[in-house]
């Protein structure tokens, strides 16, 4: 990360909501330190110096003055241009702890300064192999004490008289990124509160005829009941529909908090900089169509003055509550109030979902048209909601992901608390298309997005439409505690469909118990039969079917039951109520209860009931199926116990990375391991592997041979070149050879054909039998590292049977990863095969898994194929490839 710094400072946010740039010091800054110090108070020089020596200020400044060097790192941050803070450590030796000091302006304390600067110091240190930060201090410093305690790093204190020498530990475990999550989760609500409840308003860029975008969402703001005051800026005009007009920014009579500017492109960058300079804390930009130079401008100047920023090219923002009734959109009609929160990248999608909402009656806390999200993301927004004390239901259709690891760690904490949804349309296969490796032909951009979507708890549907169904049955019914579903029909033909609706969606329709079905018949009309599907026959009147849905409902024998009705003549001329029956019954039980109205209009509607809840009503039986299976999947992701990263204490994570930087160094532009710098990283992380030896002629080949052969005496002989793939499809291997004669033949065979191009061959005993399996890692430019699992073999394309997740796994992903591919059977004794090694397996995922985040520049490790016995597992081929990749801490506090 320390190099990131270097190259390209970055922005945070403090926690406060202010934003600062955090780069790294030198020479340059000498002046600027010693300013820092010398404006600071006689108190706090004592505190920081031990003393109020004028020298100690120049020292300070000397030393950053002297610049970077090894075993010396400073960070600056600043505002304005101006140094704010300085974090600075030195390394001690033996080398694996550094000495650290922080310093931070007077008028700036109690903002975070300190504590983000040590989070940025703390990930270029580790990245340079520093384990411990050292500090001594005064013991009277509570402030600075304090500071260390809450980084949430353990802390050792040791006193001495009136100091205190500090030990801070630097790992980054689960403690330390909660306590990371949670400044930042603070500090972007903060930094949010005036993009998302402004005190104030002002439009740039509405124009004095109807028609343009500026004055549409002016109308917006203006019809909408906005609470606070509402400006308009125009260079000519007096007023624009009815709002008093100034000609720029600098004459308005106060500050506004948002600015929505809906001015040309090559305007819009000039438009925020008379917005930052006039103190606006926030943007929401409209325009569409910047170049590159043109956002550069535009992100600069956002950054600089600290200004939050939605867009560009969206359809705005909204914020339903009672005390902001802000419409700051171009939407036809205004968003209705509830407590679903909803955030675009497509203003299209964005208006179905506001009105598909609003239909159902669930409406929106807010919403967010993200747009090109050059700021604003999917993460802010469900931090938004986490925190608003509004919102219930999360909505979500993102098309990129800036980040995808802390994404899907956000999502995993906001999903415990409400339901996230979204709409997973999927992305193009172009990008993998002449994949290198079996591992990146395995992780599909599909697959990618499902598996992140699965981990972080996220709902994904494939269409607004599924989207709806689910939030309907979400928002109105208690989710179900498995798969089983009772269905319940009037008419045979229609609860056979529903039946098979359930099926194909993966819910189960189990045959009811001989005591259930009996306690049905007994309060069902003659003719019915209770099975499941449950037929009450066209002359059920509203109190059987209200008795028989409460039977089924109150039953432990399913977890969910689905009505369906077809209105009849009998019912007509009874006078009968069969919808009273549900909404009377479905708000006092414990399951869901959902209908299905094949003659309904709608798609999905929300039926009142008595009490707090509604009936999902559907007009298709598959519709309501696959909402009720998001939410039996839904119930498992919640009912799953916490699960941790295990710690892999014998990995040698240093000396994995000397082997990948000694690659890169002789090969800069990166590429594919050779056989024995492959096995050599493998070994750092103990992966089992095959003994194997290399040979460049046909006598060291013989040699290994009788080395190496097993209790049947035959080995295996495999090519090697740079570049080699797929050893089987060019028959660059032999196989089952059992003598010297066999030994030089195959060579002489492999020289023959490939000539020069072979550097060499690697010889291996010949395996035992056994389940043969593939394991890898697959670098997403988007999603990052995945851990990819599957059937191995030749056939491993071909097949297709792979399953992936998220780099680090935890135990549970692992387990999930094992049991996912189809051939998982295999794994556990399917038709009286044996049992693999799961622990092995497990074991295996993990630690590709480690080395995935270890190794920021391993793009691409196959594993094919890994033998898989009841007595362990090993690796007989193996392929890494590497490329320079700059390490990037996905939890560091930074802005996008």
């Amino acid at each position: 990360m320390m190099a990131g710094i270097k190259e390209a400072p970055v922005h945070a946010l403090l926690t406060d909501g202010t934003t600062v740039r955090i780069r790294q010091a030198g020479p340059a800054d000498s002046d600027e330190v010693l300013r820092l110090y010398e404006e600071m108070s006689l108190e706090h020089l004592r505190l920081r110096f031990f003393s109020v020596s004028p020298a100690s200020a120049r020292v300070a400044a000397d030393r950053v003055a002297a610049g970077e060097r090894p075993g010396y790192r400073a960070l600056a941050a600043e505002y304005g241009g101006h140094l704010v803070g300085l974090a600075e450590y030195e390394v001690l030796p033996p080398g694996s702890s550094a000495e650290i000091a922080v310093a931070v302006a007077d008028g700036w304390h109690h903002r975070g300064v300190a504590t983000l600067l040590l989070e940025h110091l703390a990930d270029a240190a580790r990245t340079a192999g520093v384990t411990a930060f050292t500090a001594d201090a005064l013991s009277e410093n509570h402030e600075v004490l304090k500071v260390f305690h809450d980084l949430g790093l353990r802390v050792t204190r040791h006193f001495q008289g009136p100091e205190v020498h500090c030990t801070v530990e630097l790992t980054e475990d689960e403690p330390y990124l909660e306590a990371v999550d949670a400044r930042g989760r603070v500090a972007d609500v903060v930094s949010m509160q005036r993009l998302l409840r402004p005190r104030s308003v002002v439009v740039i860029g509405a124009g004095r005829r109807p028609g343009s975008v500026g004055r549409a969402i002016l109308r917006n703001i203006c019809s909408g009941d906005y609470t606070g005051p509402c400006f308009v800026v125009h260079p000519e005009a007096g007023a624009i529909a009815g709002v008093r007009a100034y000609r720029s920014v600098s004459d308005l009579p106060q500050v506004a908090d948002l600015a929505v500017i809906a001015v040309p492109a090559p305007a819009v960058a000039e438009v925020a900089q008379e917005c930052g300079k006039a103190g606006m804390g926030a943007l929401l930009v409209v325009s569409a169509g910047l170049n590159r130079h043109q956002s550069g401008a535009l992100m600069d100047v956002c950054r600089r003055h600290g200004m939050r920023l939605v867009g560009p090219n969206c359809l705005g923002l909204a914020n339903t509550a009672d005390d902001v009734r802000l419409d700051a959109t171009f939407a036809a009609h205004h968003p209705g109030p509830g407590t679903a929160g909803v955030a675009v990248q497509s203003g299209g999608i964005g208006i179905a979902l506001l009105d598909g909402l609003a239909r159902l009656g669930i409406g929106a806390s807010s919403f967010v048209s993200l747009g090109d999200k050059y700021d604003v993301s999917g993460n802010d927004m469900l931090q938004w909601w986490e925190s608003d004390g509004h919102t219930d239901l999360a909505v979500l259709h993102l098309e990129s992901f800036g980040n995808p690891r802390a994404f899907s760690r956000t999502a995993r904490r906001v999903a415990h608390s409400m339901p996230v949804l979204t709409v997973d349309a999927g992305r193009s296969e172009a990008g993998r298309r002449g994949a290198a490796s079996h591992t990146a032909a395995a992780a599909t951009p599909t697959m990618t997005r499902q598996v992140l979507f699965a981990q972080a708890g996220v709902t994904a549907t494939r269409t607004i439409g599924e989207l709806l169904d689910t939030a309907a049955l979400l928002h109105a019914q208690p989710l179900p505690k498995g798969t089983k579903v009772a269905v319940v029909s009037n008419a045979g033909g229609v609860g056979v469909l529903a039946a098979d609706a359930c099926a194909e969606a993966g819910l189960d329709v189990p045959s009811l118990g001989v005591d259930l079905v009996n306690e049905l018949l007994g309060v069902l009309p003659d003719g019915a039969t209770a099975t499941n599907p449950v037929d009450v026959t066209a002359v059920v009147g509203e109190e059987q079917l209200r008795s028989c849905t409460g039977l089924l409902a109150r039953h432990g024998a399913v977890d969910a039951v689905l009505v369906t009705l077809v209105p009849t003549a009998v019912a007509t001329a009874t006078g009968e109520d069969l919808l009273h029956a549900l909404t009377r019954t479905a708000g006092r039980l414990p399951r869901p209860v959902l209908a299905v109205l094949p003659t309904q209009s709608s798609r999905v509607e929300l039926l009142q009931t008595a009490g707090e809840t509604a009936v999902p009503a559907y007009s298709d039986a598959e519709d309501a199926a696959r909402a009720l299976a998001h939410a039996a999947a839904r119930a498992k992701w919640l009912a799953r116990l916490p699960s941790a990263v295990p710690e892999l204490p014998d990995v040698e994570t240093a000396r994995a990375r000397e082997i990948v930087a000694a690659y890169l160094d002789a090969n800069p532009e990166g590429g594919w391991l050779d056989p024995r710098a492959t096995s050599l990283l493998l070994a750092c992380y103990v992966i089992p592997q095959i003994p194997w030896a290399w040979a460049e002629d046909d006598d060291e080949a013989v040699a290994a041979a009788e080395r190496l052969a097993g209790p049947d005496g035959r080995v295996v002989m495999k090519a090697y070149w740079p570049g080699l793939l797929h050893k089987s499809e060019q028959r660059a291997l032999h196989l089952d050879l059992q003598t010297s004669a066999q030994v030089r033949a195959a060579h002489r065979d492999l020289i023959t054909r490939f000539g020069d191009r072979m550097t060499g061959v690697v010889v291996q005993p010949l395996a035992e039998r056994g389940t043969e399996l593939f394991a890898g890692i697959a670098r997403d430019e988007v999603f990052g590292p995945l851990v990819v699992f599957g059937l191995g073999g030749t056939a491993t394309e071909l097949l297709a049977d792979h399953a992936a997740r998220l780099a680090p796994l935890t135990e549970l992903d692992a387990h999930d990863l094992l049991a996912s591919p189809r051939c998982s059977p295999l794994l556990f004794g399917y038709a009286g095969s044996p049992t693999a090694d799961l622990g092995a397996l497990e074991q295996l995922l993990h630690r590709l898994s480690r080395m995935a985040s270890d190794l920021p520049q391993l793009t691409d490790a196959d594993l094919n194929p890994v033998l898989a016995g009841p007595h362990g597992i090993t690796t007989l081929d193996a392929r890494i490839r590497l490329a320079p990749r700059l390490a990037q801490d996905p939890y560091l506090r930074r802005l996008r």
